[in-house]
């Protein structure tokens, strides 16, 4: 900084440099010292030196003294007199647009000392000392300073001018700041600069220049500084409430860290990773103490440019000031959706998702390393792991070092094993967290509709246990058990919007049937093997339309519309006619589907039972198509009653499919696609001698009044719960530990990411095995409770019981152990994020221990509630934290003369932020 005047300080400071007093020396002395000395004017410009100016009429008048070579000469300039430089003589402000060698000289700090010393200066005048600063390409002299106005963000009436050095840090002008408006060193400030255009930015980065933070020359820059509140808000920060609710919040205290976040709207997932981190003791004292302010990198291309931990700052001073029931984090989730935008919006996310990024983003902005060299991966190579561990935390260390490496991060031990060739690769790699697996059962409940053939019997709803990695045979197994019908007399079928979305093979993946789908399982007629003289049945899906009237000018054209269940119903080959499927037909739906008491409505014309007349016979079809399933192969037929059966078609070859409807029966019957629309263009005279070689569906059409008249939709959608749906197949809780277990477990890689072996030089399926080496001070946790497959995607709700205090991980751990610590290998827990619901939704929460007071409250969203330990462990529970025991002892010893806790509180006013000086 420049100052205009010179103060006591910067008179020490000159009378320091000062050479001592001495004889004055002759004049050819004094002009070889100022002109050309080691120390004179025309010596090079140095970064950051001091020069001084001299008025150009005394200096030139001196310069007329020495050369005559008359001490006693009438040329005598006397003391250096520079008038003439400055507007006036209260500010001594330089006049503006002065140039070097018509207006004044320039003289490095040495020489002006000399003439200071010999002549003197004027009485009252300040010195005008002026730094050298490194332009692009060029050392200059700066003459005129940056010049800013510094006023306080409560007082903007009370300005304070101050000159300042393009060299200067933005630090120094926040210094001068806080000592001219008498700022207390316990309180917070932070920097704005009102641009031209009237807007306001913020000074994030105070170790930049004056020049770096774009304060050019010659401007007059307006700079507010605002000081933090006691609630940890910033003035700038208006809360969008009233008043009455800002006059409660202002009077309100409460125990410091018992505060909720607003949800924003299925923001409960970025609630909960908060609220456990911000109940992380050490972090959260690292930002209640300021230590991150030294720390911010600006510069750190992996990093957000300080801002999402200035934002996290912000959220924890607020929540931890004791002055807010709840508090609306809106900033904070804006500038998390400005950095990552998979969380723009306001859709649900993963809590742990949220907190990987956000540990990630913590890191890079508070990493101490500014430049990260090159750090070449070595594997061990035979060499003892102590070793080997101990150079890759070193390694890891030399890049990044941050407050979130020291709480957070511990050490692996990566084996892997070509199946091949055996050779074994050893590393050691970083981690912030574990992900461990849960349990899997290899059972999976399904529950499904049974129809049997016999129409007295409603469906039955059944609820299976079957192999998670079964076929579909073995959900017929599984029903068997409970029907007494054999599974090879069984068709499984996922039925959607009242027609069969697929009918499944046997062989065929249960995995591709989702929770969500409606199976129905259809008992069939038995399977014989196809013969010369066998009889067999042929198994034909049946849906039920219903005539509407079409929406355009031909009132005569009848739309249809499906409804209802649809049906697997078994028709013998050898009897397959239009009159036969008809009556059979009747009796399958003889339970809702009432009979004509008067003949007339029931015969048919018997001049319409010809052989032609008869349904074709279908070639041959192969089994296993998804898109177009096969016809079943079937022996002889049961549940037709024998009256109702039809001649045998002894016809040659295929028949034709008429379509003309029966006058007097209660519904017609049409071939239709998979989709269940008729398709008339396709069974027109001309194709009717081809066999079919796809799989017929049949419709029965209904007219409204005759549906109305005979079918009963109440009793068609009736239908019975097995007893085994009253079971629930309880799942047996586990511990933590046997997580862990699983999660050091040696494995092989997946197909889609296989190790490329040096050896073998090609990539490998190896088996790998993660170890334990190393555990943080802190250690997360997370249950991998999602499970996403090819064809399935599932929520675990398997209880695993962890301990609250006392977790011993000295098993697990395989670096040799300091039998005297052993708190080094115990945790104690301190913070749950739940997860309540399913995949498609579902809400977070959280528990957390306060610090200060060691009691466990549950935050969900605004609102926060006292619990009790024996309320935490649960089904819903996603991520833990764990804080080492060495680590509490010691943070307990830090806090044991801290203040007794307040009470806890909850609520929520809203607010946003924007810089507002007006």
């Amino acid at each position: 900084m420049a100052e205009a005047a010179a103060s006591p300080a910067d008179t020490a400071a000159i009378d320091d440099q000062e050479p001592q007093r001495e004889a004055v020396p002759d004049l050819e002395s004094q002009r070889r010292q100022i002109e050309n000395g080691e120390n004179g004017r025309g010596r090079p410009l140095q970064v950051g030196e001091s020069w001084f100016l001299v008025g150009q009429h005394w200096y030139k008048q001196w310069e007329v003294y020495v050369q005559g070579g008359d001490q006693d000469s009438s040329t005598f300039p006397g003391c250096i007199n520079n008038a003439e430089l400055f507007e006036d003589q209260v500010n001594w402000r330089l006049k503006k647009e002065l140039v070097e060698g018509e207006d004044y000289v320039l003289l490095p700090a040495a020489a002006w000392h000399y003439l200071v010393n010999w002549y003197g200066l004027e009485h009252g005048q300040p010195p005008i000392e002026r730094k050298v600063v490194e332009l692009p390409s060029i050392h200059k002299v700066e003459v005129y300073p940056v010049e800013l106005v510094l006023v306080q963000h409560s007082d903007m009436d009370t300005p304070h001018t101050a000159q300042f050095s393009q060299t200067d840090s933005v630090d120094l002008v926040l210094q001068t700041a806080r000592e001219q408006f008498l700022v207390s060193p316990q309180e917070e400030t932070r920097l704005w600069i009102r641009n031209a255009e009237g807007s306001f930015e913020r000074l994030c980065n105070t170790r930049v220049t004056v020049l770096d933070a774009s304060l050019k020359t010659g401007q007059v820059k307006l700079v507010v500084m605002e000081t933090r509140n006691k609630d940890g808000t910033w003035p700038s920060v208006q809360p969008h409430v009233t008043s009455s609710t800002l006059e409660e919040e202002e009077d309100f205290q409460g125990q410091p860290g018992i505060c909720g976040l607003t949800n924003l709207g299925n923001t409960c997932f970025m609630n909960s990773a908060l609220q456990c981190l911000s109940n992380v003791p050490q972090l959260t004292e690292y930002f209640l103490k300021n230590q991150y302010v030294e720390e911010l990198n600006f510069c750190n291309p992996l990093g957000m440019k300080g801002e999402i931990a200035q934002a996290y700052a912000d959220l924890v001073k607020q929540a931890w000031s004791g002055h807010h029931r709840s508090i609306v984090p809106q900033m904070f989730k804006t500038k998390v959706g400005h950095f990552a935008s998979q969380f723009l919006g306001y859709q649900q996310h993963d809590s742990q998702e949220l907190l990987s990024f956000l540990l990630d983003g913590l890191h890079e902005d508070l990493n101490r390393v500014k430049k990260k060299e090159y750090v070449e991966l070595c594997d061990a190579a035979g060499r003892p792991d102590q070793e080997v561990a101990q150079e890759a935390w070193q390694n890891h260390k030399r890049r990044n070092d941050s407050v979130i490496v020291d709480t957070f991060h511990g050490l692996f031990k990566s084996t892997l094993v070509c199946p091949n060739c055996g050779n074994v690769s050893v590393t050691f790699d970083p981690f912030c967290y574990l992900s461990v697996p849960l349990p899997v059962s290899h059972k999976r409940v399904m529950e499904v509709f049974f129809v049997s053939m016999d129409p007295r019997r409603k469906p039955e709803q059944h609820r299976l246990v079957v192999p998670k990695k079964g076929k579909i045979s073995d959900l017929c197994v599984a029903l068997a058990k409970h029907t007494g019908i054999s599974p090879e007399r069984m068709m499984v079928a996922d039925v959607f919007s009242h027609r069969f979305y697929k009918i499944y093979q046997l062989e065929e993946s249960l995995s591709s049937i989702l929770d969500r789908d409606d199976i129905f399982i259809y008992e069939v007629s038995g399977r014989t093997a196809v013969g010369e003289n066998s009889r067999e049945d042929v198994v034909l899906p049946i849906y039920l339309r219903e005539r509407t009237p079409a929406r355009d000018y031909d009132s005569s054209y009848y739309g249809l519309m499906l409804f209802g269940h649809p049906l697997l119903v078994s028709v013998p080959r050898d009897r397959l006619s239009w009159d036969s499927l008809y009556h059979i037909l009747l009796y399958r739906l003889s339970r809702y589907v009432t009979r004509p008491s008067s003949d007339d409505e029931d015969d048919g014309d018997e001049k319409d039972l010809e052989d032609k007349d008869s349904l074709p016979k279908p070639g041959h079809v192969t089994e296993g198509s998804s898109q177009d399933p096969g016809l079943e192969q079937a022996g002889p037929s049961s549940g037709v009653v024998s009256g109702s059966r039809a001649p045998v078609d002894n016809s040659p070859g295929p028949s034709h499919w008429p379509q003309r409807a029966r006058r007097k029966h209660l519904f017609t019957l049409q071939t239709v696609n998979s989709n269940g629309t008729s398709d008339r263009s396709t069974f027109n005279e001309d194709t009717y001698g081809v066999s079919f070689s796809s799989q017929p569906y049949i419709a029965i059409d209904w007219e409204p009044e005759m549906k109305k008249r005979y079918y009963d939709e109440v009793e068609a959608e009736g239908y019975v719960k097995h007893d085994c749906v009253g079971y629930v197949l309880k799942k047996a809780p586990v511990r933590l530990q046997e997580c862990i277990e699983l999660f050091t477990t040696v494995e092989t890689l997946e197909k889609e990411n296989p190790w490329y072996c040096p050896t073998c030089k090609q990539h490998q399926l190896a088996t790998k095995k993660l170890d334990l080496w190393m555990l943080p001070e802190t250690l997360i946790i997370h249950l991998k409770r999602f499970s996403y497959t090819k064809f399935s995607r599932e929520k675990l709700d398997t209880l695993v019981e962890f301990p609250i205090r006392d977790l011993d991980f000295s098993e697990f751990v395989i670096k040799p152990q300091n039998d005297s610590a052993p708190e080094l290998y115990k945790y104690d827990l301190i913070a749950v994020s739940n997860h309540y619901g399913g995949l498609r939704d579902g809400h977070y929460t959280t528990f957390a221990c306060n610090k200060d007071s060691g009691q466990w409250h549950y935050f969900d969203d605004s609102s926060v509630s006292p619990v009790t330990e024996n309320q935490i462990e649960s089904k819903a529970a996603y991520v833990l934290f764990y804080q080492r025991q060495d680590v509490v002892r010691r943070l307990q010893t830090q806090a044991s003369s801290s203040k007794p806790p307040a009470s806890s509180a909850c609520g929520a006013p809203p607010k946003s932020e924007f810089m507002d000086v007006n």
